[in-house]
């Protein structure tokens, strides 16, 4: 028996990417390169502990003009785990990436700058994976939205901030994106922080007291 990958060295684990015996060499070369990686394979979750970082240059940081403190992060953690959770959700229905999830995020973020702007033009993403990404955590925002008119009589969460967030998102995927083609360390450390129900405003006191 020869390696699934290679056929051409003696298999060594079983590989649940492509169901089928591989070698250590393939192993370590093909993981989220041509293999599509289940989040729960083991030698995957190993080499999370050895990923390099990516090298960003500063210059190329999108939305860099955008800030946000931690006590705005805090302040709105409800609406931020919505987002989160509904991305998680999205990307493991549809199978997407982290190169998905990060073209949704940055589409999200072009919406909001145009409602900051006070012309609202919503910028939607070409790719359908991203686009399931982008519908999902557009419709949190505005459910979690809804939820502060219906309980409170208003809004309370600005545009600003919503974009902030998004932002905040956006600096975590190219901090964790580990530069594969197939790469899912994004989506997995956050399908590690969020869980899959969706949090409402109901269930945070630190941001509706």
């Amino acid at each position: 028996m020869s390696c699934a990958i290679c056929e051409k060295r003696r298999p060594r684990r079983f590989c649940p990417g492509v169901r089928g015996e591989i070698c250590p060499v393939c192993c370590g070369t093909e993981r989220e390169v041509t293999v599509n990686c289940p989040l729960e394979c083991g030698y995957l979750e190993e080499s999370r502990r050895r990923d390099r970082p990516v090298p960003i240059d500063p210059a190329t940081v999108p939305n860099r003009d955008i800030e946000f403190s931690e006590e705005l992060v805090v302040r709105n953690e409800a609406l931020l785990n919505a987002l989160g959770a509904e991305l998680v959700r999205a990307a493991l229905e549809t199978g997407a990436v982290d190169a998905d999830a990060r073209e949704a995020i940055d589409a999200l973020a072009r919406t909001y700058r145009t409602l900051i702007g006070g012309v609202y033009y919503e910028t939607r993403p070409a790719g359908s994976f991203a686009g399931a990404i982008y519908a999902a955590m557009q419709a949190a925002a505005n459910q979690f939205r809804a939820e502060e008119q219906r309980r409170f009589g208003l809004t309370r969460t600005r545009d600003a901030d919503m974009l902030a967030l998004i932002v905040f998102l956006q600096r975590i995927e190219l901090d964790r994106n580990n530069g594969r083609p197939r790469g899912r360390a994004f989506i997995g450390s956050l399908r590690h922080l969020y869980a899959a129900s969706t949090p409402s405003p109901e269930r945070s006191s630190l941001i509706l007291p």
